[in-house]
Order: C-alpha cells, then sequence, then structure tokens
C-alpha cells in the first residue's frame, strides 16, 4: 500500500474515558483485488487519449479542457462557498464539524447495525500510541463493534463508522444508513435506482474477483 494513501491528520478517538490518536490508511478495490491497465495505441503504435466531442459535433476536448461550474438563476458563475444548504421545508441546515476536529467518542454496536449500512470506505488503523490501541483491540478481540458519527471534511451530513477488527489489525468501516425494504414471498422487488447504475453491473471484470 502506497504511503501517501495514509491521512496526515490524526483522528483522535475516545473508549471507556480513554483518548488515542490514529491515522487512517485507505483500503481500495486495487488492494484487495488488484487493477488491469488498458492501453490504446493507433495503427502506427502511438499511444492513444481519451479527448471530449463537445456539443458541436466536430471539436475534440483534451484532457483538463472542460470544468463545472455552478449557477444562479441569472446565469452568473458563483461560488460553492456561497450557497446555503436548505432542508425539504426551506429551512437553514446546521453543518456538522470535521471530525479530525475533535474527540469521537465510541459507543457500542450490534451487528444488525453495521450489516444496515452500505459501506463506502475503509481505513486500516494506526496508531501513534500502540500501548492505547492495544487497549481497543483487546475489545475487539472480543468481536465487539463500536461506532461514532463521522465526517472527513465537514459539511451539512455525517457518515457511519464502525470501528471493527481483531487482537491484531483495528478497522473503520465508513458507511450511510441503507433503505431495506422487506417483501413477502415470491413478490417483486422494485430497484429504485436511474437506468445509469442498473447497468453499470454489465460493466464489472469479473476477472478480478
Amino acid at each position: 500500500m502506497a504511503d501517501d494513501k495514509v491521512m496526515a491528520r490524526p483522528l483522535m478517538l475516545s473508549l471507556d474515558g480513554q483518548e488515542f490518536p490514529v491515522s487512517l490508511l485507505k483500503i481500495g478495490r486495487d488492494d484487495l483485488y488488484g487493477s488491469i491497465e488498458i492501453e490504446a495505441f493507433d495503427e502506427r503504435g502511438n499511444e492513444a487519449s481519451l479527448k471530449v466531442l463537445a456539443a458541436d459535433g466536430r471539436t475534440l476536448i483534451d484532457k483538463g479542457g472542460t470544468a463545472l461550474l455552478t449557477l444562479n438563476e441569472d446565469g452568473d458563475s458563483i461560488s460553492r462557498t456561497d450557497l446555503q444548504p436548505i432542508n425539504d421545508d426551506g429551512d437553514p441546515i446546521e453543518k456538522v464539524s470535521s471530525s479530525f476536529d475533535q474527540t469521537n467518542v465510541l459507543s457500542p454496536a450490534t451487528p444488525d447495525d453495521y450489516f444496515a449500512h452500505i459501506v463506502r470506505s475503509i481505513y486500516l488503523l494506526q496508531p501513534s500510541d500502540s500501548e492505547r490501541l492495544d487497549y481497543l483491540q483487546d475489545h475487539l478481540d472480543g468481536e465487539q463493534i463500536y461506532k461514532f458519527d463521522f465526517s472527513y471534511r465537514g459539511g451539512v451530513d455525517h457518515d457511519s463508522a464502525f470501528i471493527v477488527g481483531s487482537k491484531t489489525d483495528a478497522f473503520m468501516v465508513v458507511g450511510k444508513q441503507a433503505r431495506i425494504e422487506f417483501v413477502k414471498l415470491n413478490q417483486a422487488a422494485v430497484l429504485d435506482a436511474p437506468e445509469e447504475q442498473q447497468l453499470a453491473a454489465e460493466d464489472i471484470d469479473f476477472e478480478l474477483l
């Protein structure tokens, strides 16, 4: 795993009144399954590059030649920092702070809590104080699961973070609460997802698994 995946800022965790800072090492799909890189060449052996075809159907735009802007009702570009998040009733939403700016108190979680979430990211916990992390790993070795609210940069919402592992390794699993609908036997379930997301499953390369 590359060293640049280690988060520079320590995350402060608290269990039973004991505080201990940890660094996060992100674990990606490539670390688990490996990766495949596809290279394309023309008939002369020159490496091909990906370009974007403009709306006129003739202009080719090179990599880095496009950008996204946020526009107001008048069509003027505005900064995202000028936007005010609101809820469905039009009331302002109170922002949450980054988890790196506070002490995060761990609370017990159940396996049902854990499996009711859709996983977004997985991190390996690396301690700056091994003795204090040993205290946490001793509890994880008893098949305990802990959770806390996690926000990487802060914003309008937080994710759920679960601490799982064993006596030798501890992991932080970050995810969102899944919307689970139970169906009866022989009752068809409706997949509530955009068409492009449904078709994305066809692009999975099972050779990687």
